[in-house]
């Protein structure tokens, strides 16, 4: 409770985010132009990549954005291609969480925001069956606001690097030895479980459960987790809250991409200080960036009431999941299995070598 009201110091530059505001606005005034509000808000989602600027390097700063811009545009082709039927896409979510954290940990891309955009585009696409005609247009909508991020990116770094610029730096992407398999397998099943339990209530959009799922195990102990945990379901009833009171006026398309601009810059300047209330406001986005049709909707506390639900289950299974990804007992036995399971194969292949081909 102390840790909601804590206000913590942070060295990220003021005007980054001012940058993401206006990267993920782009899409959206696009769309405005182009009277086709669903792809400008599909491509504000790929334009979230400019949040993984971190490196202060020109070159690994660009490198970290094409990488992870391919994995935006992967994430939501394999959600597009397995959105079909009850079972399938609870399964390719857990097996695709796993192989995004595990492969974000051999590129050490594991700093906030980490894998949390990859999973919550990949929950998006796997949740919202479209029509295969369809998928083609969607993908592309998501890679052209890779490339305006990748476009926004390159130009604010050449202007904010230009005194900081090394030459001689090399690119540090590198294996790590130690990734952790344990902790890639409890996310995956953690998430596809969320997903399932979603599907097996029949939630109107369940993706909003593994991505609130996924937002509260994005602590890096068991006791961030809880707190995470907390300050998500707090954040959220008062973001729920502010955005019912937000609804009751009639708002027109251009002011629903203003309110997206600016709760997005709101975000990036609070959530490296205040992560409560940081969810405030990301409650409040998700629910204009993710809803179709957000500024027509007429029964406000109808969607207002099923996103708290969503939230707050969302929000107990990643709490349990993030319990059993930083338990230090379930890594140790797991660790324990896996050794002897090594030595029961190299047993039996040295058994099979000694007796040699048969006839």
């Amino acid at each position: 409770m102390r840790n909601l009201v804590a206000f913590r110091k942070t060295n990220r530059p003021w005007h980054l985010p001012v940058v993401a505001g206006f990267c993920v606005g782009v899409p959206l005034l696009l769309g405005l132009y182009f009277d086709d509000m669903e792809a400008g808000k599909l491509a504000s989602v790929g334009a979230l990549l400019i949040l993984y600027i971190q490196s202060d390097d020109l070159v690994n700063r660009l490198i970290s954005l094409m990488i992870c811009g391919f994995g935006f545009i992967l994430s939501y082709t394999v959600g597009s291609v397995f959105s079909f039927g009850s079972v399938l896409p609870p399964v390719a979510l857990g097996v695709y969480t796993f192989g995004v954290h595990y492969a974000l940990f051999r590129l050490n891309l594991t700093k906030p925001p980490g894998n949390f955009f990859f999973i919550m585009i990949a929950a998006m696409a796997i949740a919202s069956p479209k029509a295969m005609d369809t998928l083609s247009s969607g993908i592309g909508n998501v890679a052209l606001g890779v490339i305006i991020a990748c476009s926004i990116g390159l130009i604010y770094s050449l202007i904010t690097l230009r005194s900081k610029s090394n030459p001689k730096q090399k690119v540090v992407f590198q294996s790590n030895p130690y990734t952790n398999i344990t902790e890639s397998i409890i996310f995956g099943a953690t998430v596809g479980f969320s997903l399932l339990i979603a599907k097996l209530l029949e939630m109107d959009n369940p993706y909003w459960v593994p991505i609130s799922c996924m937002a509260v195990m994005q602590g890096i102990s068991t006791s961030q987790v809880w707190e995470r945990a907390l300050h998500r379901v707090l954040g959220t009833v008062i973001g729920l809250g502010l955005t019912w009171l937000v609804l009751l006026f009639p708002l027109s398309v251009w002011q629903v991409c203003l309110c997206i601009i600016v709760l997005q810059t709101i975000i990036e300047f609070l959530v490296v200080r205040n992560y409560g209330l940081a969810a405030v406001f990301i409650t409040m986005l998700t629910v204009f960036l993710a809803e179709p049709n957000i500024s027509l909707t007429g029964d406000s506390g109808t969607l207002i009431q099923a996103r708290l639900i969503d939230t707050l289950i969302g929000s107990v299974i990643g709490a349990v999941g993030g319990w059993l990804a930083y338990h230090q007992r379930v890594h140790f036995y797991t660790r324990l299995q896996l050794r002897r399971t090594r030595t029961i194969v190299k047993r039996i292949k040295r058994h099979a070598e000694k007796q040699g081909p048969r006839i």
